[in-house]
């Protein structure tokens, strides 16, 4: 099964712009992400709404920031990007009426909910302005690397 990767892949996107003060198109960053434009443009709008990046037309135009790395958390962006489900793996339906199933049901959603709702907290606990400060601190380290591709 395919991983939802919006979330990171958007939190690169926006660290990266975070680095550079000019506009980025949605083709150079479908380009970075090895995706199509218009792929990025859906994506973006989320970001946009929710008041993150703006979009400028035109001549130097492109997306920008739009809000204080310090004010923006990775569970907005999780929202803003459509907050993909978080779980892959859920009880079965099949047979409702089943005893057994209600027992396993009832200890997995029980399970998902807490695990969830971890998962949401840490994500509200983190800004990208965190996220910043530790690619700073990486990059600054390994001098001469182009564009803040350091090495993992």
């Amino acid at each position: 099964m395919r991983t939802d990767s919006r979330l990171s892949r958007m939190l690169h996107v926006l660290l990266h712009m975070a680095r550079d003060a000019r506009p980025v198109t949605s083709e150079q960053i479908a380009q970075m992400l090895g995706t199509n434009a218009a792929v990025v443009r859906r994506t973006m709008t989320g970001l946009r709404k929710a008041g993150y990046v703006r979009a400028d037309k035109g001549y130097n135009g492109g997306w920008s920031l739009a809000a204080d790395l310090h004010r923006v958390t990775l569970l907005d962006i999780f929202t803003a990007v459509g907050g993909p489900r978080i779980f892959a793996i859920g009880p079965d339906r099949d047979h409702p009426d089943c005893l057994v199933e209600q027992v396993v049901n009832a200890a997995l959603d029980d399970a998902l909910r807490q695990a969830e709702a971890l998962l949401l907290q840490r994500l509200g606990a983190v800004t990208l302005a965190d996220l910043s400060s530790k690619f700073n601190s990486l990059y600054s380290a390994c001098p001469g690397m182009p564009s803040g591709h350091a090495p993992s």
